[in-house]
């Protein structure tokens, strides 16, 4: 029996290591920790959220999110950062179901009307995936990065 739900903080450990699958899998760095997990999700300011798709013994799917708003849209929407399955659960409709649980909880805090999420270039799968869903590339724009030194620049010029 496979069930979706939103995960709490008590999830965390088990966020993060269905995450660093997906960093092993895609084979990143994973940086991410429980404790930031905990703050990101939970804290005093939560910028994301999370659904966890399980069986009675495993997680087996997440995905993590946060709201995107779009002047273009109009509206809310949901980033998805991360989705990730299990090689035993994949082509059995659980990344649908993630995003689709995603996207519900997404209206209900946001009322995101839209998603968006990137794809590697060289994850062929996964990109195949997101376009039998209806997904397509945007071409009108450059996805553009200021990593955590270039922002302790940018601060300095204040």
């Amino acid at each position: 029996m496979l069930s979706y739900r939103n995960a709490t903080i008590e999830d965390a450990e088990a966020l993060n290591e269905a995450l660093s699958n997906l960093s092993a899998e895609l084979g990143d760095t994973h940086r991410a920790s429980v404790t930031a997990l905990r703050e990101l999700g939970w804290g005093a300011n939560p910028v994301c959220r999370a659904t966890l798709a399980e069986t009675e013994d495993e997680v087996v799917g997440v995905a993590l999110f946060s709201p995107y708003v779009s002047t273009v849209f109009g509206s809310a929407g949901i980033y998805v950062s991360d989705l990730w399955t299990a090689p035993s659960v994949r082509g059995k409709g659980v990344g649908k179901g993630l995003l689709a649980a995603a996207l519900r909880d997404g209206k209900q805090v946001w009322n995101a009307k839209f998603m968006k999420l990137d794809v590697y270039n060289s994850n062929l799968d996964a990109r195949q995936f997101y376009e039998r869903l209806g997904f397509r590339p945007s071409d009108e724009q450059t996805k553009m990065m200021l990593d955590e030194a270039g922002c302790t620049a940018l601060k300095g010029r204040e």
